[in-house]
């Protein structure tokens, strides 16, 4: 398939997005997201895909939605088309997906980063939540998901003020899981991604399944939960693989079944 906006490639097991409308700043437009989104189902119905990773330039992840399909609308218009919707679509995805996270990261950008199951960060990185300054609101999960990572009291501030965050604060945080230098930021996700794909593909899945319904759970409901998954796991032929293989002292040969 033909991209306009994204570009795609694979490396090994690993599907690789790069948001690519440099002119204004990987801007997030509906074409882009409906592009972005066939990508990652693409990759996700692909049986040799492990791990995908959302890129984009080294001047900018994304500098948040495009302002000029949104400025005329009215709320009935709004509410009625639920353009925003196509941006919840990254959630149905059940493979890893790693942002890789270069320059800015703004406003939608940002809310796109932190949709995805974890962020490696470029030295270079600075996020942002802006849209006070433009008379609305983050609208693609910002204010849920930036509170539940790192508590009210800075959520608050970052969407009251809109302020910079460096890409230090935001490793302090926990935002991004790990900062590398800039030159080396897809290098580095690619090792993430590889490392991650050279598992049992079932575990993983199943892996990031617990960890993103300990959110919506209470502890006792995600134990329960977490205990029914970890039983589905044996299941597997990669379940019966890995424990042999630990046994033998060997390196276990994944068959992702």
């Amino acid at each position: 398939m033909t991209f306009e906006t994204i570009t795609t490639e694979t490396k090994s097991a690993v599907g690789i997005i790069t948001l690519n409308r440099p002119k204004a700043l990987n801007a997030l437009n509906a074409q882009l997201i409906s592009e972005m989104n066939s990508a990652l189902d693409g990759f996700d119905a692909d049986d040799g895909i492990r791990c995908i990773i959302i890129t984009g330039s080294e001047k900018a992840f994304a500098a948040g939605a495009d302002i000029r399909e949104m400025k005329d609308f009215t709320k009935s218009e709004a509410m009625l088309q639920d353009f925003l919707k196509r941006w919840d679509h990254i959630g149905l995805i059940k493979k890893p997906v790693i942002a890789a996270v270069s320059g800015y990261c703004l406003g939608g950008g940002f809310e796109l980063a932190l949709a995805t199951d974890f962020i490696i960060a470029a030295d270079t990185a600075k996020f942002a939540l802006p849209e006070v300054t433009l008379g609305i609101l983050p609208g693609v999960g910002a204010t849920q998901r930036l509170t539940k990572m790192i508590g009210k009291s800075k959520a608050m501030e970052m969407v009251l003020t809109g302020r910079m965050m460096d890409v230090m604060e935001a490793e302090r945080l926990g935002v991004v899981a790990r900062v590398v230098p800039a030159a080396q930021l897809l290098t580095e996700a690619l090792i993430t991604a590889e490392k991650i794909s050279g598992l049992s593909g079932p575990a993983i899945v199943a892996a990031k399944l617990a960890v993103n319904e300990s959110l919506e759970l209470s502890l006792a409901d995600g134990l329960k939960r977490e205990r029914a998954i970890f039983y589905n796991c044996f299941d597997s032929s990669d379940q019966k693989e890995g424990m042999a293989a630990f046994l033998e002292k060997r390196k276990a040969e994944f068959k992702h079944s």
